[in-house]
């Protein structure tokens, strides 16, 4: 198999980066970004640590990423399975890449920069869902903004409804960890669970 291995080959495949794609990144969020941070639901966040790399996704209603200035993001950090993959990695090494997604909007936001976490009792408080706060808050310090065109989400038709599938049609977790613990797990019994807990754990 014929493989890459310097620069140089890579860029000979190549033509010279369109030039709008470098005039879009700036360092800051201007008032135009702002509207697509406000309106997403959900954001790819991904990380680099000792363990290797981690891409998680992160949801709540939109706009749940709070804009503090052009240059800080808040994104809390909502009740999940304890790994902290994510958390983890940003503790070791700060770096941390976002994209924001709106549905049915091609048009995607990416935020490159750097991320500490925060256990201010107010800023907690401020991002409770009902009586729950998140643990911690991730504070992003922003390095770079752009937007991301549409042509992934068009290719792969990602919000045209003909296109979505049957969950039924693809294999449960519980099937899966069922599978790869040879049937030491049950999984018949965690998906026939899964629904009422996660209405009880959700935050």
């Amino acid at each position: 198999m014929a493989t890459i291995r310097t620069l140089a080959e890579l860029e000979a495949l190549y033509e010279a980066p369109v030039p709008t794609s470098l005039t879009k990144e700036v360092d800051h969020l201007i008032e135009l970004h702002r509207e697509y941070v406000a309106a997403a639901p959900f954001v790819v966040v991904a990380t680099s640590g000792p363990g290797g790399l981690d891409c998680s996704p992160r949801g709540d209603p939109a706009g749940f990423v709070r804009v503090l200035d052009e240059r800080t993001l808040l994104i809390p950090d909502r009740r999940g399975n304890n790994r902290l993959d994510t958390l983890r990695n940003l503790v070791a090494d700060p770096r941390i890449g976002l994209l924001f997604l709106v549905p049915g909007v091609g048009v995607t936001l990416r935020v490159n920069g750097t991320a500490q976490l925060s256990t201010d009792q107010a800023l907690r408080e401020s991002f409770a869902m009902g009586d729950k706060l998140p643990t911690t808050v991730i504070v992003v310090t922003i390095t770079s903004v752009y937007t991301q065109c549409p042509k992934a989400l068009i290719r792969s038709r990602l919000w045209d409804a003909t296109q979505h599938r049957d969950p039924a049609d693809l294999p449960t977790v519980g099937q899966i960890m069922e599978a790869i613990t040879d049937g030491a797990f049950d999984g018949k019994a965690h998906d026939d669970a899964y629904p009422e807990r996660v209405r009880q754990t959700i935050y």
